[in-house]
């Protein structure tokens, strides 16, 4: 029986200013920067660490349970208004169920100043233009030679798991997340996009073209109202995902917007955002343990 955490009261990490400089080539630092927070029912260690890609260095935050370890690894991937606390919460709660954990900060290309407001899903505020700016130039091949290198980082670090990994992505990342089990089917087992934007597209690597080159399990939820997926268009994925082969699942979210899952944001939905993490720990139970 999956039980679902409910993680509360955690303190808003505080970075030590010296990490970045003893964070170097793929290792992360286990020294004073390594905090343990509890809660709910489970404990996790997190830090916050540079990863070296080939574009430079990516700030990402890392969390998975205080012992029992080599713990099977996941990577979640932001949505558009990128990384901030709610993120954190997010990965802590998939922490404290067994997981490593792998929050990459993906507007890192643009520089250390790529953390925004909470006026940032504002239109027309000096923080979504800042964003949107970074946004609009993402795309889904510099994504997918960032998964290559959290792969090769994961795979030097103690407590995270050989093999399989599992991949999550919401809004703008719903796509990286799918695109990423069809780049790496030997290594992603499962991944899943949460009302993901643009599903189908003309774009480089777009989901609905690679679906059927996935070996791992997909997972892709829906919301019923968002202008981002609009029906017309998870019709079409839907069409193509059956026709894919691939024995996962596209599953509608009826009566929900766009974000339902994030407990800040305006259209939260409880039972919706308890249900996904039903799915995706569900997922992540089958194919990684």
């Amino acid at each position: 029986m999956i039980r679902l955490l409910r993680v509360q009261g955690f303190a808003p990490l505080q970075r030590p200013a010296s990490t970045r400089s003893l964070v170097r080539l793929g290792r992360a630092w286990n020294g004073p920067g390594l905090t343990r927070r509890t809660g709910g029912r489970g404990t996790v260690q997190e830090q916050i660490i540079d990863i070296r890609t080939r574009a430079g260095e990516m700030e990402t935050f890392i969390c998975h349970p205080d012992r029992g370890g080599p713990h099977p690894v996941v990577f979640l991937l932001m949505d558009a208004p990128g990384i901030r606390e709610e993120l954190y919460d997010m990965a802590r709660r998939l922490g404290t169920v067994g997981y490593y954990v792998v929050l990459p900060n993906l507007y890192y290309r643009a520089g250390r100043d790529t953390k925004y407001g909470p006026d940032v899903l504002e239109k027309g505020s000096a923080e979504n233009q800042r964003m949107r700016a970074v946004r609009t130039k993402m795309t889904i091949p510099p994504v997918m030679d960032d998964v290559a290198d959290m792969l090769a980082f994961v795979d030097t670090q103690k407590a995270a798991k050989p093999g399989p990994v599992g991949t999550h992505g919401y809004c703008m990342s719903g796509p990286y997340s799918l695109a990423a089990a069809a780049r790496y089917p030997d290594r992603v087992a499962a991944a899943a996009s949460f009302y993901g934007t643009w599903l189908v597209s003309d774009a480089v690597e777009s989901p609905h073209l690679t679906l059927a080159k996935a070996r791992g399990e997909l997972y892709i939820a829906c919301a019923e109202h968002d202008e981002l997926a609009p029906l017309p268009m998870v019709a079409e994925l839907k069409r193509l995902f059956e026709q894919s082969g691939n024995g996962g699942e596209l599953e509608m979210y009826t009566g929900v917007h766009h974000g339902f899952a994030f407990p800040q944001r305006w259209c939260y939905d409880k039972a919706a955002a308890e249900r996904h993490w039903e799915r995706l720990i569900a997922l992540y139970r089958r194919r990684l343990g």
